[in-house]
């Protein structure tokens, strides 16, 4: 998301930074641009309008730093302003006294709210709750059944039966109580369109769940379609919150920019993906600072701790301060990182990253094929590369459908990595990695919560 609002800053900043001073014009020019960038990533014109004079009217008063030169005051509080602008305050999630804490979803048909519900439900789950997912989607063919085959994939229970959905959601919510379950998550039906009987339907499912939180779950792509579905919901429901989908696909992003102003609710978690696994709380300062370039290093830990396993980061440092690093332990570290995303994605969130790297395309089949040819070696070749001769190489291209080429690449490049370790003395600074640093503590399932305190 926001990759073209993000380039347009680039250039823009990028051409500031080699101004030693800027005048009262310099800064007209720079809140031109920023104008028409935002008004090309599909911003609402009333909320482009504030931002420009929130950031006018600071950059011409006394506001602005001395200790930094003229470009960083720009860009410090342009970051300040879009932060603003996109809510501020993370929405912080409280739990009712006395459980379960409801969750109503709403939304358009194909906005994603099954999935959605899913994500939510494993979200829940990773902050130590127990949820049960209600299927008060009645409309759509297989809703129900979706729901149930996305909740055996995260562990989750589903309760629904083929009533009606304000039946549906009354009894979810007497099976939540009688099983001990202290979230509900309330998966509603949706229409191509918003109409009246849609309205009615959700506002009496409302009226019996009287939910905790509602959240209305919102296509990214659609743009300011968007903010206008969510200003007509918040009309009739009185929404605590939006959760944006498919802002992986969308690279303008003005919907994440006009809501929280437009609406007057903020952005709740953004669906980075389909997998279950892509749900993240909405944070507006570091969203902020991805748009700037700036990174997000704290999203970037809170994906490792959750995904990485501080037992296979411990092993693959002590193997490489041993000088050991091979194949297997390379193939381990790569299905590490599959867990924490699309690797496009990670590489946004590092800070300081040339725009030229943000930008390349990374296609995460390359690394599927990586891992088939690792797969396609035995125990010693993974452990000692020297073993693989010519018809080594031709057995396992054929295996894992490559060509010897893409082998010889593989060891190639692998072998440069190893010189590259050694001769950078990498070994010894592995105390950064996840893992190292403190004693992992275990979770349930054996696995362990890895540090990356530097």
């Amino acid at each position: 998301m926001f990759e073209t609002l993000s380039d347009r800053f680039d250039g823009i900043f990028k051409r500031l930074r080699g101004r030693g001073k800027l005048s009262d014009d310099d800064v007209a020019e720079v809140l031109r641009e920023i104008r028409v960038a935002l008004l090309e990533a599909d911003v609402s014109l009333e909320v482009v309008r504030d931002f420009i004079e929130r950031v006018r009217a600071r950059c011409t008063g006394a506001d602005l730093s001395k200790s930094l030169t003229p470009a960083q005051q720009v860009i410090k509080i342009v970051n300040e302003e879009l932060t603003a602008t996109l809510g501020g305050e993370p929405l912080r999630i409280t739990y009712a006294s006395k459980p379960p804490t409801v969750v109503l979803l709403a939304g358009l048909q194909g906005s994603g709210k099954t999935t959605t519900a899913a994500k939510l439900g494993r979200w829940f789950k990773q902050q130590g709750r127990h949820p049960l997912l209600v299927g008060a989607d009645l409309q759509r063919p297989a809703a129900v059944e979706q729901l149930r085959v996305l909740g055996r994939e995260i562990g989750v229970a589903v309760f629904s039966e083929a009533t009606d959905p304000v039946e549906v959601t009354r009894r979810g919510i007497a099976e939540a109580i009688r099983v001990g379950r202290d979230v509900v998550v309330v998966d509603t039906a949706g229409r191509l369109a918003i109409d009246e009987a849609l309205m009615d339907e959700i506002a009496r499912v409302s009226e019996v769940a009287q939910p905790h939180y509602t959240f209305l779950v919102v296509d990214a792509m659609t743009g300011q379609d968007a903010v206008l579905t969510a200003r007509a919901f918040h009309d009739r429901l009185e929404l605590d919150g939006i959760i944006l989908t498919k802002v992986d696909g969308d690279a303008r992003g003005g919907a994440a920019l006009s809501v929280k102003q437009v609406v007057g609710r903020p952005i709740a978690f953004v669906a980075t993906g389909e997998r279950t696994t892509e749900l993240e709380a909405f944070h507006p300062d570091r969203m902020a600072s991805r748009i700037l370039g700036m990174g997000d290093v704290l999203s970037l830990i809170e994906r490792a701790e959750q995904e990485y396993d501080a037992g296979v980061a411990e092993k693959a440092m002590e193997r490489l301060q041993a000088g050991r690093f091979s194949l297997e332990d390379f193939h381990e570290q790569l299905q590490q990182m599959k867990r924490m995303g699309p690797l496009q994605g990670i590489l946004g969130m590092l800070p300081g990253m040339p725009k030229e790297v943000r930008d390349a395309k990374i296609d995460d089949r390359d690394v599927g094929r990586i891992e088939a040819i690792i797969r396609s070696m035995t125990p010693a070749e993974r452990n000692d590369p020297a073993l693989i001769n010519g018809s080594r190489r031709l057995r396992i291209a054929t295996g894992s459908g490559t060509t010897t080429q893409d082998v010889n690449q593989l060891l190639k490049q692998f072998k440069e990595m190893q010189k590259l370790l050694k001769i950078a003395g990498v070994a010894n600074g592995l105390g950064r990695m996840p893992g190292r640093g403190r004693k992992a503590s275990k979770k349930k399932g054996g696995r362990a919560t890895p540090s990356l305190r530097p």
